[in-house]
């Protein structure tokens, strides 16, 4: 990726502080401590006037909507109010964008000023859960995914509400910059480098506190013996638990059932050694617990979207 990249964020009358601030904290930040060189960053305004944020902020925005016409990845951190129609240029700009080939992401409402623009005819995109019906009946040319966190088209990407931007915008740089950076932005900002599920995680009874701290400690010994071989009968007997509550509490914590679970812990580990050396394939398989080449490609594929091989290909330089 080029070490112009811009990320531009539009800057609006009421703005939504949350998400605007979680564009900031990802792209704006210097983070020296990695080994690639990080976006270019700026902020621009939709509308000539005061721009106040929600909690009694005054924003300063230096840029006019013609940043837009030379930003690499555009951000639209919500909506004021999904009823009220963004403003025409903006929507033009956007178009203008989109023609030419920018990533356009939204957060939370600001699907709606995506849509507006017309830009998400025959899209899979999401929006918070408070907002579906309405962006499905408004715009019926959309497939709403009302259980999505994100929903990646490529060029353009959608989130849930407020906290799911922060997924979205991670994902942003794991496709940019592989898992190994991403998980290292996820940790400086102390969130989880990929959260598994949607919007509709709803907890139907309390878990038990020695549940949960048992189950952790599940997940992290899973997480450092990736290589060996798992069986739910197995990790019931790590964790002291029956087989039945290891798969019910294992859903209601991660999204997942513990082989759905391990696998993609194995792949996100096959990532990073894929990244970060020149093992073979073979050996790779056996770090962790695929067994076999044949296994790995299999999984990989069809959880990434390419071999491993395409996958260093890509990623590998990008790493060192």
């Amino acid at each position: 990726m080029s070490a112009r990249h811009l990320v531009a964020a539009v800057a609006y009358d009421r703005l939504c502080t949350f998400e605007f601030g979680c564009t900031v904290e990802l792209f704006a930040l210097p983070r020296p401590e990695l080994t690639v060189p990080w976006y270019d960053f700026a902020v621009c305004a939709a509308e000539r006037g005061p721009i106040r944020a929600a909690g009694g902020i005054a924003v300063q925005v230096s840029h006019s909507l013609r940043l837009l016409e030379r930003a690499d990845t555009i951000v639209m951190p919500g909506w004021r109010d999904p009823e009220e129609a963004p403003p025409p240029e903006l929507l033009r700009k956007l178009r203008q964008a989109y023609e030419r080939g920018a990533r356009l992401c939204s957060i939370c409402s600001g699907v709606f000023v995506l849509a507006a623009a017309g830009v998400m005819a025959g899209k899979r995109a999401t929006t918070h859960w408070k907002y579906l019906d309405l962006l499905a009946a408004r715009y019926p040319d959309i497939v709403v995914e009302p259980n999505s966190l994100y929903v990646d088209e490529g060029q353009v990407l959608t989130s849930a509400g407020s906290a799911a931007g922060l997924d979205m915008l991670v994902h942003l740089v794991r496709k940019d910059f592989g898992p190994k950076v991403a998980n290292q932005v996820a940790q400086r900002l102390v969130i989880p480098p990929h959260r598994e599920g949607g919007q509709a995680q709803f907890v139907p009874r309390p878990v038990a506190a020695d549940e949960r701290g048992r189950l952790a400690k599940l997940l992290d010994w899973i997480r450092a013996h990736l290589s060996a071989e798992h069986t739910i009968e197995s990790l019931a007997a790590h964790a002291s638990m029956s087989a039945r509550t290891l798969q019910r509490e294992f859903k209601v914590a991660t999204g997942l059932s513990p082989y759905a679970w391990i696998v993609r812990e194995r792949i996100e580990r096959a990532k990073e050694l894929l990244e970060s050396g020149r093992l073979p394939a073979q050996r790779i398989a056996e770090r962790v617990g695929m067994g076999s080449a044949e296994s790995l490609r299999h999984h990989f594929r069809a959880r990434v979207g390419a071999t491993p091989a395409q996958y260093r290909a890509r990623f590998s330089r990008r790493a060192r």
